[in-house]
């Protein structure tokens, strides 16, 4: 005899009945199996954790992250990519150049809280005919957000970075002493990467994060001393094996050059990084 839900079976013939059938027992051993399943599940099987994010170490809290911007032409001669930059720079806003993987020179700007904000700008400057065809780029579109690892992500600045050999590089408005032709081309690396750095190579001393000349990485900014007061004032992106990208001075080409280099190694100051 077995109780389930209060009743009581039996198999034993009742007087005056046929025996019967071994159903009722064979339906409460069932029901035991199920219920002694359901607790088993529940307290004594171990519990599947839910998949780990992905691995990116955060920016120091100086160093935001992109929001969305404006990315405009598909040029195939570059001074129409310089010329375009140098329009919306003299309307204040940020601008750089860049060669995509296409080999067609584009041009990015602004950095916007919300893809409305950035369309509104859009429409109102392709309405002054200063722009044409436009594509609003997503915080989500940057290698930033698609890296797995924070080694890939660095690969992904080197990569970058790499792009940019034999460009020449030139930004308006400051003089080669403040860095900003150097510092121009390191803040465009890291925004297309997803991470908004400062302007100057000083503000990018100060904003990272120090390591030392044996821990460098790939992707981290090594800084110099190029001037006669000994202070900041020249930046390249560590590419790995003693070397790094830069942009010389204004209006050459950007390059490959060793940290012991005759010229650069008794002006090299250290170094920062941002991941």
């Amino acid at each position: 005899m077995c109780s389930v839900g209060g009743h009581l079976f039996s198999n034993t013939q009742i007087p005056g009945h046929e025996r019967a059938p071994l159903a009722f027992p064979r339906l409460c051993h069932v029901l035991w199996l199920l219920a002694a399943l359901v607790v088993f599940c529940s307290c004594g099987a171990k519990k599947t954790s839910p998949p780990r994010p992905v691995h990116i170490s955060k920016p120091p809290p100086s160093i935001r992250k992109m929001g969305y911007t404006i990315q405009v032409g598909a040029f195939s001669r570059l001074s129409n990519a310089v010329r375009l930059s140098a329009n919306l720079k003299a309307r204040g806003l940020w601008a750089f150049y860049f060669r995509g993987p296409s080999g067609l020179y584009k041009v990015r700007f602004g950095n916007y809280p919300s893809k409305a904000k950035a369309e509104r700008v859009a429409r109102r400057l392709r309405s002054k005919k200063i722009i044409r065809d436009y594509y609003v780029v997503s915080p989500r579109d940057y290698p930033y957000y698609q890296a797995s690892t924070t080694r890939e992500l660095r690969k992904n600045i080197v990569k970058t970075a790499k792009s940019f050999i034999g460009m020449p590089y030139k930004w308006g408005g400051s003089s080669p002493g403040t860095g900003f032709d150097c510092s121009g081309f390191t803040m465009a690396v890291y925004q297309l990467n997803g991470l908004l750095l400062p302007r100057s190579s000083y503000q990018q001393w100060l904003a990272g994060t120090p390591v030392s000349s044996k821990n460098l990485r790939l992707g981290d900014l090594v800084f110099f001393a190029t001037g006669r007061r000994g202070k900041v004032s020249h930046v390249g992106i560590y590419i790995g094996n003693g070397r790094f990208i830069h942009a010389p001075s204004r209006g050459k080409r950007i390059r490959i050059s060793f940290l012991k280099n005759p010229y650069f190694r008794p002006r090299y100051l250290g170094a920062r990084t941002y991941l």
